[in-house]
């Protein structure tokens, strides 16, 4: 009863800490003609709530796919629907067609604000708290730190009560994915992964490992008994999921491929803005858009990023364990961020949501990712004028995570998975203490956060360099992103888990 009451209180201060941050501006916020994401949302209320559904994706006098065009699957414009029938309900003008562009009112950012709200209420913070209470092992008080911690990512909260976006609904669906093979209800946990990917479709940075883990799953019971049993209960699952969401636009191919079209925009190129990834940081000292055509970006980025994830599927594929199953929905989604063609920042939120899966197994990695995930949005948060609420979360993100989870205590090479490194380091240098120096370097990258946070704000930048900080920004988040895909690779391929997840393992 206890930790249900602490649980309640987190949950409070998780939902004050979002409303404080909806106080904020938003993206594209006075700024005409095309605004922001903001807008975005509004306007694919507008659409889905006026036009009939084989004009959602298409470009006609009604529907200007130039000005915020539907870009994501059908679920994503059901919920734009339903949220445009509230709408309509308190103020038919927020979603009146054409005369309803760039709207913006107190009431109509309250109500925006809200219909987020509502969302994370409905499904991303019961699935935290499933999750952590539930899934997770571990004393009653060290789950409820977890849950806390979880809920307080700031990366999420910014993106989506600061610039706006509704990322809890596809990372709640995808949670609640990892809660059913958790719990072992494997077909209720691939209905709930199938609707994630049918929000977003950036969802596929986490499919290979659902895929593996399940198909690995059925071939430990026997494909010749209850495992073949298991595959067609999952694949008749899969298939009713895709086709009922789908259903609307599978009366004629050109429309379910106009779907596709839209939601996969190769003709955009391999990146748009500073990212940090591969192909964005490499680009600053080759310019490889220039270099390579659009079909040859295509094919490396793919290759890339299939080498990138194949020895951590291959992994799980082999050894379906729920620690394997955690680990590998790191090194996919992170895989497919650095490698992967058309990555936006906001992407981050994918693998960082596999990393607070790890918050009580691995909590200062963990911490040092997901703080700098958050960092590495910052030129985004500057430009929506975020610097105050990314600022005040981050610390108190910082503080409350070490401390709740004591994360600088618990750095032993064991309790760190630092085998393979501390194997290496015996030979080269006898007498270096791994465990002292990731703890120096998790300072150290925190106080470089914090300086080129700072720089950002107040220094201005040379007349032939305009974008240094982004630049440096986004260089320095690369690099540690990297660093964590190697690290989670090893974790995952050399360590085996500890006694709790073995004590989940099926």
């Amino acid at each position: 009863m206890e930790s249900w009451s602490l649980v309640s209180a987190c949950v409070l201060i998780s939902l004050t800490a979002r409303w404080c941050v909806s106080l904020n501006s938003y993206s594209g916020a006075g700024k005409p003609p095309m605004f922001g994401d903001y807008e975005a949302q509004r306007h694919w209320q507008e659409v889905t709530h006026n036009l009939p559904v084989h004009e959602w994706y298409f470009n006609t006098t009604d529907n200007d796919l130039n000005y915020w065009g539907l870009d994501y699957p059908p679920l994503t414009a059901y919920h734009s629907l339903l949220c445009a029938q509230v709408a309509k309900l308190i103020n038919p003008e927020w979603v009146a067609l054409h005369t309803s562009r760039g709207y913006e009112s107190p009431a109509h950012k309250l109500f925006m604000r809200a219909t987020v709200l509502v969302a994370d209420l409905l499904i991303y913070i019961p699935a935290v708290i499933v999750y952590c209470m539930y899934v997770n092992d571990g004393a009653p008080k060290r789950k409820v730190c977890t849950a806390f911690c979880f809920l307080l990512y700031p990366g999420l909260i910014l993106i989506d009560y600061g610039h706006f976006q509704y990322n809890g609904v596809s990372l709640g669906l995808t949670l609640w994915g990892v809660v059913g093979l958790g719990l072992g209800w494997d077909v209720l946990g691939a209905l709930a992964f199938c609707l994630a990917l049918s929000y977003k479709q950036m969802e596929l940075y986490h499919s290979l490992p659902f895929f593996c883990y399940l198909l690995g799953k059925c071939a430990k019971q026997g494909l010749t008994g209850q495992g073949l049993l298991l595959l067609v209960k999952i694949g008749v699952t899969v298939l009713v999921t895709f086709a009922l969401c789908w259903l609307p636009f599978l009366s004629e191919p050109g429309q379910a491929l106009q779907v596709l079209h839209r939601i996969f925009p190769v003709g955009r190129g391999l990146f748009e803005d500073k990212v940090a990834n591969t192909w964005s940081s490499l680009n600053v000292v080759i310019k490889i858009r220039t270099l390579l055509s659009t079909d040859s970006q295509l094919y490396l980025s793919l290759g890339m990023t299939l080498l990138a994830v194949l020895p951590s599927s291959i992994r799980l594929l082999t050894k379906p364990t729920l620690w394997q199953f955690k680990l590998a929905l790191v090194n996919s989604s992170l895989a497919f961020f650095l490698f992967s063609f058309q990555v936006h920042e906001k992407s981050i939120l994918l693998p960082a949501l596999a990393v607070c899966l790890l918050l009580d197994h691995l909590p200062l990695t963990a911490i040092w990712f997901l703080l700098t995930s958050t960092f590495s949005m910052l030129p985004l948060f500057l430009k929506d004028g975020l610097l105050l609420p990314y600022s005040v979360t981050s610390l108190a993100f910082l503080h409350l995570s070490t401390h709740l989870l004591s994360a600088l205590q618990r750095c032993s090479v064991e309790e760190l998975r630092l085998g393979p490194y501390r194997r290496l380091a015996s030979l080269c240098l006898p007498c270096l203490h791994l465990a002292t120096l990731v703890r120096w370097k998790f300072c150290v990258c925190v106080v470089l956060m914090a300086a080129l946070s700072v720089s950002s704000v107040v220094l201005v930048p040379p007349a032939g360099l305009p974008d240094l900080f982004p630049v440096l920004v986004s260089s320095f988040s690369y690099l540690t992103f990297l660093g964590c895909l190697i690290y989670f690779n090893l974790v995952q391929l050399t360590d085996p888990p500890s006694w709790r997840a073995q004590k989940k393992s099926n």
